[in-house]
């Protein structure tokens, strides 16, 4: 791909244009679910028996159950056992991907008529767990590691909950630590805390040793990468430093920019519970900038 090189998404003529019916959506996903040919969620056979002339989308497999076992393109997915159409769960899939900060369940609600606010809240939660991918290749190259931290400040909190610290997790916000790989892909991660411990082990899970370098700031947590094979820099703030060379986390800062801006202007509060979920979701959107077809990404995900 050129540099610079804008990538255009799937524009809402195209998405109705490409899924007029529930039948085509069911379509799309069972050519993305299965590419090379259907096969048992079961036991995993072959070219199971397909009942399309009877039940459409719908197959029996015999190598799993004595009577065989029906089922349809929905079953192990996250849209199984839903009461709402595929093209309803198309529909706000597209809104999640195409929105950079993010899209409310609140405004899924009202743009697609799914019958409550919690509904749609539940199928909000459902497809950012289909877009969670715990299995990726250790980043390369020169990578960015930095923390931030994700709640309301402490002095906007009931009296009785403040417990006179300034910030961090000791005034109850969570921590989210991220690596990113320059002109790459981004990993990020909820944590407990910012200890040495837990940074570093996040490092060594997420960054290889052949990156040709890996820039923090001067946080007490990354000294033991000190002790570690990594070609380690610290670009120090506190003194006024924000640039040096090609020392800078500016790229993992971008990020986090673009998170905060999605929870405090679209969501307006995201519990500590399902901080993962929202992580997840906008480090799926990041790393599938440059996919001409996140979308179909996401549904193979789903």
């Amino acid at each position: 791909m050129a540099a610079g090189k804008r990538i255009h998404q799937m524009t809402i003529a195209q998405w109705e244009k490409a899924f007029p019916t529930d039948d085509h959506c069911k379509a799309y996903l069972a050519h993305h679910r299965w590419p090379l040919g259907v096969r048992c969620p079961r036991c995993g056979a072959e070219n199971p028996y397909s009942l399309h002339k009877s039940r459409p989308f719908h197959w029996q497999c015999h190598q799993c159950a004595p009577q065989g076992y029906r089922f349809s393109v929905l079953v192990g997915t996250v849209f199984e056992n839903s009461p709402l159409p595929l093209r309803t769960w198309f529909r706000v899939i597209h809104m999640m991907l195409t929105a950079k900060k993010g899209v409310s369940a609140l405004q899924v609600h009202r743009t697609v008529g799914t019958g409550s606010y919690r509904s749609a809240w539940s199928m909000c939660h459902r497809i950012r767990a289909g877009l969670a991918n715990e299995e990726f290749n250790k980043l390369m190259g020169i990578v960015e590691v930095d923390e931030t931290f994700v709640g309301g400040k402490a002095h906007n909190k009931h009296g009785d909950k403040r417990d006179g610290k300034p910030g961090g997790t000791a005034s109850g916000k969570t921590a989210v630590v991220g690596a990113v790989q320059r002109k790459g892909r981004v990993v990020a991660r909820v944590i407990s805390r910012v200890s040495a411990d837990v940074l570093t082990a996040f490092v060594q899970e997420s960054v290889s040793h052949k990156v040709s370098l890996l820039c923090t700031d001067q946080w007490t947590g990354y000294r033991k990468l000190k002790g570690l094979d990594y070609p380690h820099k610290i670009i120090k703030h506190a003194d006024g430093s924000y640039v040096v060379g090609a020392i800078h986390t500016n790229t993992i800062e971008g990020f986090w920019s673009i998170f905060k801006r999605g929870v405090v202007g679209t969501f307006h509060k995201v519990s500590k519970k399902y901080l993962p979920l929202y992580v997840a979701e906008f480090q799926f959107r990041y790393n599938n900038r440059e996919n001409e077809d996140i979308f179909a990404e996401a549904i193979r995900g789903c």
